[in-house]
């Protein structure tokens, strides 16, 4: 299998939110274990307040399927109470995987 894109999502959390955005990310494991085009899910914090998510994918089909999944339909129910803007979400083309 070939993973050659991917999905880079930065988040900002809102002052004193970020504990609760890193347990939705924590949460969000189990969301993305039942999708099967996601090959690869990494949930990181950057700061106290910055946090992000990258994935990868074998084909586009895996990445849209993610795109319309459970886990940007759960981001859209907390991130007004989470984040302080919009999740800044960037397709990204893998260039090489070890």
């Amino acid at each position: 299998m070939a993973v050659d894109r991917g999905i880079l999502a930065l988040l900002e959390a809102k002052p004193g939110k970020g504990g609760d955005l890193a347990a939705f990310l924590e949460q969000g494991r189990a969301l993305v274990l039942e999708e099967g085009g996601t090959v690869t899910w990494y949930a990181f914090k950057l700061s106290e307040t910055t946090y992000g998510i990258f994935d990868t994918f074998s084909d586009e089909d895996g990445r849209q399927a993610h795109l319309t999944g459970a886990i940007p339909e759960a981001l859209g129910k907390v991130g007004p109470e989470l984040l302080a803007k919009d999740p800044d979400i960037r397709p990204v083309d893998v260039i090489a995987v070890k």
